[in-house]
């Protein structure tokens, strides 16, 4: 494995995108605990895309307008409505001391938000070959291994940053003022994500 797949890796999975933006507020509004069950969903919701470009389906929605189209209007609008709830102060992206969800509603959560990402399945399709050589024999075996590998990093680096959140989680929930002002940046924070991949081409 190349130091340059690692260093790749590390530097999409640690750029803010959905995956950390609902970790973030799920370590933030729950604690640590929950915002490593938020990583796990996250991580889990990469599992399609990889799926796909391992496969060759990829392929297919790369070359099919529709089907990336439907896909990438079905993930803006879950993005919508995940502003909509932060706004009404409601589930894990709440910044607020409330009652805990069940781990599968937030793991669920956390899959959704990446199964309903188009850019990860046309991001593996061109990222992965990119470390496996045309010829070389094993080429699925290898694609796997890299493909958990990226898994890995994901967790690792999505619960690092919800940890991080709890541990200053104390000091954001005792004032309302910051509580208010982190709901709203962070559903104006998915708006924007929305936007973006709303303008996004194949």
């Amino acid at each position: 494995m190349s130091i340059e797949f690692l260093l790749t890796t590390l530097i999409v999975v640690a750029t803010p995108g959905t995956g950390v933006l609902y970790t973030l507020s799920a370590g933030l509004s729950r604690g640590a605990r929950a915002s490593v069950v938020a990583a796990v969903g996250c991580t889990l919701g990469t599992v399609p895309h990889m799926v796909a470009a391992i496969t060759g389906i990829a392929a297919l929605l790369h070359a099919s307008a529709l089907a990336f189209e439907t896909i990438k209007y079905a993930g803006v609008g879950y993005l919508l409505y995940m502003a909509w709830r932060t706004l009404r102060d409601e589930g894990t992206l709440t910044v607020a001391d409330v009652a805990p969800r069940s781990p599968g509603r937030v793991i669920l959560s956390g899959v959704l938000i990446n199964v309903l990402n188009p850019k990860l399945t046309i991001f593996f399709f061109a990222f992965l070959p990119q470390f496996v050589s045309p010829g070389q024999s094993g080429t699925i075996v290898r694609m796997l291994g890299l493909s958990t590998v990226f898994m890995l990093v994901t967790f690792v680096v999505f619960a690092a940053y919800g940890v991080f959140a709890a541990a200053v989680r104390q000091h954001v929930v005792s004032s309302p003022r910051v509580m208010t002002w982190l709901r709203r940046s962070f559903a104006a924070a998915f708006v924007a994500l929305g936007a973006r991949l709303a303008l996004t081409d194949r």
